[in-house]
């Protein structure tokens, strides 16, 4: 027999095998069995569908596989993938991070880190109180925005300073009491209390005081639109006063050298002081007051009802002075989650306020990978990256994002869809008329479980 023909027939007999194996018994796990796949996809789908040109997305589980309510021994397997660590093992940090350890099948290629536990970070201690700090040197990936944490005891004092670059607060526990001097000499005081913002632009001069309304004093979280920001660098009061000649002090305040005999010989940075009165009152000012207030009752904002859970934000629309940074806070009610989407212009910020969490993370060209976070924990995207943050707990799942920007802006996955033509649609995705008509052309924004089907009985 020919060379030809011999061809010809294995080449027929190879169709026919190909055709006559069911999709379900293929295995995934080789190059060969996904080709065999696209190839009986391909001859299965009726004359009104188009073949795919890939094969059809895996329909693997990919839950995450334990949690904070589990006991389940933490290991690098998933299915019939990975094996058991036979060496030395962090099973306190393996227990946090399940989709690092056993990432989902639908994970490719890494990103860098994107996330950071506060736990993490080196605690710098003073008498009246503590701060910690994330920058791109724990966080490389952190390029737009660095975090500060930092602790008040009642009456402590972030002494009188200023930075280079704008500072925003949220408030996590407690009150503070801010005071502040624009450039055109007017001047700010103002209680802040617990879930509510402040925003000094960069230059400004201001202090941060723990009030007496939480006998434990504050503690807040301040962001700075500079992944490169580092707290130490702050220009503070005594530092600089420290070091000016004394006599070039008493010629400024145009009185005698003896009366600054006593000023400190170095920084102070945090120290304990007398809580001030809720009802603390600027000086009497010739210039009047801060037009724009410094602070921003957040916590009376009402948030917004959704189907999985709520959210409010505070951009410089409402918080008008705030005018490079934005804040959503989002809850999340455990089997929900924040809805598929990207920010188009803006790389976020997050912090975990209550709950747990995982994220996966779409950075384009078949690059996808999966955090999980707990209370504490910083997590970054960068701009335009694909994301959704979904409740891994039994509680409810609160956390901030925070923009490098004037005003918060999202793109939803569904309303993108649900607003394209179907036809469009249809021939991406192979999906149903009715499923597409089914997408929602407003922003889900969170979103619940799946929908159930309610039924109408008539009497």
């Amino acid at each position: 027999m020919s060379r030809f023909l011999v061809s010809v027939l294995c080449a027929v007999l190879y169709g026919s095998f190909v055709t006559s194996i069911p999709i379900g018994e293929v295995s995934s796990s080789s190059s060969q069995s996904s080709i065999l796949t696209q190839t009986a996809s391909s001859t299965s789908v009726g004359p009104s569908q188009p073949s795919p040109t890939v094969p059809y997305a895996s329909d693997d589980p990919n839950y995450w596989l334990w949690n904070e309510t589990t006991t389940t021994d933490p290991q690098p397997e998933r299915g019939t993938l990975g094996a058991s660590i036979l060496g030395p093992q962090d099973i306190a940090i393996d227990k946090q991070n399940p989709d690092i350890l056993a990432p989902p099948t639908t994970d490719s290629g890494t990103i860098g880190n994107a996330k950071w536990p506060f736990s993490l970070s080196k605690m710098q201690l003073n008498t009246g109180g503590w701060v910690r700090q994330q920058n791109i040197q724990q966080m490389p990936l952190a390029t737009a925005m660095a975090g500060v944490n930092m602790r008040l005891e009642a009456g402590a004092i972030r002494e009188l300073h200023w930075h280079q670059t704008a500072e925003w607060a949220y408030v996590i526990k407690g009150s503070t009491q801010i005071t502040s001097v624009d450039q055109n000499g007017r001047n700010y005081v103002a209680t802040v209390n617990q879930g509510d913002l402040w925003y000094f632009p960069p230059g400004i001069p201001h202090s941060l005081q723990g009030t007496n309304d939480n006998p434990d004093g504050t503690e807040f979280l301040l962001i700075f639109p500079d992944g490169t920001f580092n707290d130490d660098d702050t220009l503070l009061l005594t530092d600089w006063m420290a070091h000016i000649p004394k006599e070039v002090i008493a010629k400024n305040f145009q009185d005698d050298i003896s009366d600054w005999n006593d000023i400190p010989g170095e920084q102070l940075y945090i120290f304990p002081g007398v809580p001030p009165p809720d009802n603390q009152q600027p000086v009497s000012d010739p210039q009047g007051q801060i037009p724009e207030p410094f602070s921003y009752a957040f916590s009376k904002v009402t948030p917004t009802q959704y189907s999985g859970g709520t959210a409010k934000i505070a951009d410089s629309t409402v918080f008008n002075v705030s005018t490079q940074i934005a804040v959503a806070e989002v809850t999340v009610e455990p089997g929900a989650m924040r809805e598929l989407h990207w920010h188009p212009t803006q790389n976020e910020w997050g912090f975990f306020l209550e709950g747990t969490a995982r994220v996966t993370i779409f950075a384009g060209t078949g690059i996808a990978q999966t955090f999980d976070y707990q209370p504490g924990d910083i997590s970054y995207v960068p701009t335009a990256y694909g994301h959704y943050v979904e409740n891994t707990g039994n509680t409810t799942l609160r956390f901030l994002e925070i923009f490098n920007s004037d005003r918060f802006e999202d793109v939803s996955l569904a309303q993108w869809l649900a607003l394209t033509p179907p036809a469009l649609v249809k021939q991406h995705l192979q999906l149903s008329d009715k499923t597409i008509a089914g997408f929602n052309k407003t922003k889900g924004v969170v979103v619940g479980g799946k929908k159930t089907k309610t039924t109408t009985v008539v009497a």
